[in-house]
């Protein structure tokens, strides 16, 4: 018998999920339905079909089933086509553990008040002489997918998620990791790979040579990621207008405690559920080599 989905959503929820997502209890149950003969049919996907990871789809393309069809697809193609990122994902292995320990890729413990998961990107807290930009992205990945998976309140996937960029300590040398193929991959995944809906791209201790690697993002971006990229500069009081202090570590000026404890949390957890990060290797595409 297929898993059924059941509304736990807070009556708020639901009512934004409406408005905005256009999810009602029986186009959300039908279309879960019609996502799953979908994927009947498309075997070569080895796709997830629990409830929750079909529904991730369908409400981050607003229903659209077309568009939760092609999302999906991209999603477990680029798990094949791009193994620098979605193949050897064990937390033990010691580069990733060297940038755990870092903290590139840091979800908050709090929503925002708009419900949206809010992730602190280090940019450049790695050492790019040492570190591969790849595994930066491939930690990044693994931490993002775990705390999507483990979203028992479904904000992330209904209001969507909050990139802020670090860029504090960029040198020439992370730019030059950021070649125009890195970030035309990385673009793709936001647009048209993850099912959760990208709401804000906010950048902060950026220095203005670097508008020249923004640029390059913006290119490979459609008009409507672009519009939500917002360089804040002269501090963090602009950062702060945005996203509230009381969710933000204390090093950003926030009052939700030091970043070490985000850095400890993500460290001890992604070792904690390494046996996950192994078997959801399987799901990815059988594609051409």
């Amino acid at each position: 018998m297929e898993e059924k989905y059941h509304c736990t959503l807070p009556e708020e929820v639901k009512k934004y999920a409406a408005e905005i997502l256009h999810e009602t209890e029986g186009d959300r149950d039908w279309k879960i339905e019609k996502m799953r003969a979908w994927l009947e049919t498309q075997p070569h996907l080895n796709a997830r079909k629990d409830v929750m990871s079909i529904l991730r789809f369908l409400r981050g393309c607003k229903y659209d089933l077309t568009k939760a069809q092609f999302k999906m697809t991209n999603f477990y193609e680029m798990r094949a086509k791009v193994p620098e990122w979605f193949s050897q994902r064990d937390p033990t292995l010691q580069q990733l553990q060297e940038l755990l320990t870092i903290g590139v890729f840091l979800p908050l413990r709090h929503p925002d008040p708009e419900g949206r998961l809010v992730c602190i990107i280090r940019a450049a807290a790695h050492n790019p002489h040492v570190h591969l930009q790849n595994d930066v992205f491939k930690i990044g990945k693994m931490i993002l997918d775990l705390a999507v998976e483990e979203d028992i309140s479904e904000l992330s996937s209904v209001y969507g998620v909050v990139a802020i960029f670090d860029l504090n300590g960029v040198t020439l040398a992370h730019a030059l990791q950021m070649t125009p193929a890195v970030i035309k991959k990385a673009v793709h995944a936001w647009q048209d790979c993850y099912p959760l809906r990208t709401r804000r791209l906010d950048f902060i201790n950026a220095p203005i040579y670097v508008n020249v690697i923004l640029n390059i993002f913006r290119k490979f971006m459609r008009e409507k990621l672009r519009k939500r990229i917002q360089i804040h500069r002269g501090g963090l009081g602009n950062l702060h207008k945005v996203i509230p202090p009381e969710i933000l570590p204390h090093e950003y000026g926030g009052t939700d405690g030091p970043l070490s404890d985000l850095v400890d949390y993500w460290k001890q957890h992604l070792l904690e559920k390494r046996d996950w990060f192994l078997e959801d290797e399987k799901y990815k595409a059988d594609v051409p080599g």
